[in-house]
């Protein structure tokens, strides 16, 4: 057979089988029900037969915001389709003509199926051998969308979009359905908010930002045209490299001439809107934390992501929540406060810089909320590009032998927050506030005082390389004399907390820092089992000095329990979150509880005075370790600062009334260096505190009560000048517990009879009297020794 002849009755082939699909569809569109079987016959058989009689039209993923705690400076987005539906009459009346022209002229005259628009669309790809006319309706462009969006396996997603008799067919049927229960508005509306416009925009307020920075309503008839003509050619114009410009402006020039067709533009305004010239002034909306607004915001994104991803109510598993985030089209309102954000970055950077293998943390979190403020870093919050990669070697020996990198500059790991194997790390003497608040609930006053050593012994059996006092654990530092909580507090005296945390009983010490916000983790790869430890802590002697890893952010949020009044919130990155619907979900809300009485945490307060040069309110700090911090912050302060063994880590913490800071200076990628230097994180957290204070109102402290400042006090004897076993007897006698100063002191009593008692004049009954030894000396005249309640050489604490 020639050629010709084949042609000629392929072509006739195609008339009649056009005539019987156009018969099909004018009979459906007339008799749905008598059709069916028809349209069964053309789709394969029973596959039709099995649809429901609806289509039922799911909402496409939306956009997510997460915005500061302003409700305006955005932090970040987060889509898995950047999307954002508009009602109809917020997308001008120009858009919908453009769309229209380009996509479906006889939309308002159809029933969903274009009858002779499909015929045309068969010859003429019978005739080309290939598909080169659609003849889809916009109505059911909208049906293939809608069956993708409401797929729940990736194979219903290829059938919804394959190229075959059988889709087109269930299309028509949809389309068809939709026509009859939706509005030619409604439908229309959908299509626009669902199609795609290329470069990750869906819809057609994603389109008008991504492409020229503006919301649809300020769109020009030549903006509108060229979006338009998008939605046939997603693929073919580059916003960030501004490929195929030529065939954009092409296709937007003929919608424009569409347009004039359509009525919607005169001959002169299609014109001049095709001279005016293609200015793309939008960009790719970032997507998710990597992509933050500011990159320093990066970790605290990350850190509210995770808070996400462990909220049950957002989905049965951390992907279903995932989901949710980048579908759901939420309205974030984190807790995120730019002052104290871009105050801790700036700090961070003016003491260590990127580069820096150490690590310089510092987590915000105000008092009696838990809302997390800031969560700030010397890193940068991205992942490190392997093939060109920019972080140093790590700094642990083992590791950079085997020519494994680090984590700086670059890292997404939560490191002021603890996740995915993070854990913390030491942080030294601060964990001194939970013996203390221990002793504190046992009925000890502030004022409980005892003759401290240079060195104490307990009775706990230890073994290895810290067993140095004779097989039981000792703690030796800073002691010598008597000190109550106060002073031993604003001097961090180790051997007087040690066996204040016995008294109290280890155990309840772990369970202060318990419910006060401190978790325990078992170290993988080392002896530290901190998990172990906590449940069994009878004998854990070193725990009150640090020795168990933290976060910053967790001991942030201890901190600012007390400051509460003893209220402990969960921390938490969100003030509100707002539904797609407007509708503002509850696990937004604040999760508190009282863990300890108010006076107790009044007390703990009133302690934490004195490390910082701050003033109790009894007057009885003496002796600082961080002297500069009240001078520095202008506002009262409460707070301690913390080191570890071999300063493998150097902490401090402040706080006012409004606000909690925790710093951290050590090397995550290596626990065992050392030298981490106040020098470094006591600045950055004293100056973060006074940026965020500016302009705020210096509110003081609560007074706790004199009961719990001083207990019950009774009298002391005079013992002057009797010997020692004569003062000890009398003493002793009085039910005091009795020491006797290790080192002699200028008297004008007799060599080595009692020069006095420390302390003198009152104390608590049962409490700790140290029976002061004469060396036969006249006292110094007066005025030459450092002045009352500052200790040696030092200049008073300045005051509130």
């Amino acid at each position: 057979m020639r050629k010709r002849d084949h042609n000629i009755l392929a072509n006739a082939a195609s008339l009649l089988i056009c005539g019987l699909l156009a018969g099909v569809v004018v009979a459906a569109a007339a008799f749905p029900a008598v059709a069916l079987s028809g349209l069964a016959a053309k789709a394969g058989g029973e596959a039709f037969g099995q649809l429901p009689d609806e289509l039922v039209v799911k909402r496409s993923p939306q956009i997510s915001y997460v915005y500061a705690n302003d409700g305006k400076t955005l932090i970040a987005t987060m889509y898995d389709e950047n999307r954002r539906d508009l009602p109809l009459e917020e997308m001008p009346k120009i858009v919908q003509q453009a769309i229209l022209a380009a996509e479906d002229q006889k939309f308002y005259e159809h029933n969903g199926v274009d009858v002779m628009g499909i015929a045309r669309a068969f010859v003429a790809n019978k005739q080309a051998g290939d598909v080169e006319q659609g003849a889809s309706t916009l109505t059911m462009q909208f049906v293939r969308l809608s069956i993708s969006y409401s797929a729940d396996t990736a194979q219903e997603v290829v059938d919804a979009t394959e190229d075959t008799s059988k889709r087109k067919v269930r299309e028509m049927r949809y389309a068809m359905a939709i026509e009859q229960r939706m509005t030619k508005e409604q439908i229309l509306e959908g299509y626009l908010n669902t199609a795609y416009f290329g470069n990750r925009a869906y819809g057609i307020y994603a389109a008008s930002q991504v492409y020229f920075g503006k919301e649809p309503k300020t769109l020009t008839a030549a903006e509108a045209a060229f979006l338009a003509a998008l939605v046939k050619f997603p693929g073919t114009y580059s916003v960030e490299s501004g490929s195929g410009e030529k065939t954009a402006v092409d296709r937007r020039n003929y919608v424009l001439g569409e347009m004039v067709q359509t009525g919607a533009l005169t001959e002169q305004q299609a014109t001049l809107a095709k001279a005016e010239p293609l200015k793309i002034v939008g960009k790719i909306t970032p997507n998710g934390c990597v992509q933050a607004t500011k990159s320093t915001w990066g970790f605290f994104c990350d850190y509210f992501q995770r808070w996400w991803n462990d909220q049950e109510v957002f989905g049965a598993t951390a992907y279903d929540r995932e989901r949710s985030l980048k579908s759901g089209g939420f309205r974030i309102v984190t807790s995120l406060d730019p002052v104290a954000q871009d105050a801790a970055d700036k700090n961070i950077r003016a003491q260590i810089s990127v580069n820096n293998d150490k690590a310089l943390m510092l987590a915000a979190v105000e008092p009696g909320s838990g809302k997390v403020r800031a969560l700030a870093v010397n890193r940068n919050f991205k992942l490190d590009d392997k093939n060109k990669p920019k972080n140093k070697l790590n700094s642990d020996p083992a590791k950079k032998r085997r020519g494994l990198l680090g984590t700086y500059p670059n890292t997404t790991n939560p490191l002021m927050t603890g996740g995915d194997g993070f854990t913390g790390y030491q942080a030294g003497s601060a964990f001194k506030l939970f013996s203390l608040v221990a002793a504190l609930e046992k009925g000890y006053p502030l004022d409980f005082t005892m003759a401290t050593k240079k060195v104490f012994v307990t009775k706990f059996p230890i073994s290895g390389p810290n067993a140095n006092c004779g097989g039981y654990y000792c703690a030796s530092g800073q002691g010598g004399g008597v000190h109550n909580m106060w002073t031993a507090f604003g001097s961090s005296v180790n051997t007087y907390f040690v066996p204040l945390a016995i008294l109290a009983g280890v155990q309840n010490t772990v369970n202060v820092a318990k419910k006060m916000g401190i978790t325990f983790h078992d170290e993988p790869g080392t002896n530290q089992d901190d998990l172990g430890y906590s449940n069994n802590a009878s004998q854990w002697g070193a725990f009150t000095l640090g020795v168990s890893a933290t976060t910053p952010l967790q001991l942030a949020n201890a901190y600012a329990t007390v400051v509460a009044d003893g209220l402990y919130c969960e921390p938490t990155p969100v003030q509100s979150i707002t539904d797609i619907k407007g509708n503002e979900l509850s696990v937004a809300e604040k999760r508190c509880k009282q863990v300890m009485t108010a006076d107790v945490a009044r007390a703990a307060v009133d302690a934490g005075r004195c490390p910082g040069g701050d003033r109790s309110a009894y007057g009885e700090c003496r002796g600082t370790t961080n002297q500069d911090s009240r001078g520095i912050v202008g506002k009262p302060i409460t707070g301690k600062s913390g080191t570890t063994d071999n300063s493998a880590s150097a902490t401090l913490t402040l706080s006012t009334k409004q606000l909690t800071i925790s710093g951290f200076l050590t090397n995550p990628d290596w626990a065992h260096d050392s030298h981490m230097e106040h020098g470094v994180v006591n600045p950055a957290v004293q100056k973060t505190l006074r940026d965020f204070m500016k302009g705020k109102p210096a509110i003081q402290f609560t007074k706790p009560s004199s009961k719990i400042a001083y207990g019950d006090q009774i009298s002391i004897p005079n013992v002057e000048c009797k010997t020692i076993d004569e003062a000890r007897a009398i003493l002793r006698g009085k039910g005091f517990d009795v020491e006797v100063a290790p080192e002699q002191t200028d008297s004008k009593c007799p060599k080595g009879t009692a020069a006095g008692t420390s302390p003198d004049g009152k104390t608590i009954r049962k409490g700790m009297v140290q029976i002061e030894v004469s060396n036969g000396k006249s006292a110094p005249n007066p005025g030459t020794g450092p002045g009352p309640g500052n200790g040696p050489g030092q200049p008073p604490p300045p005051r509130n």
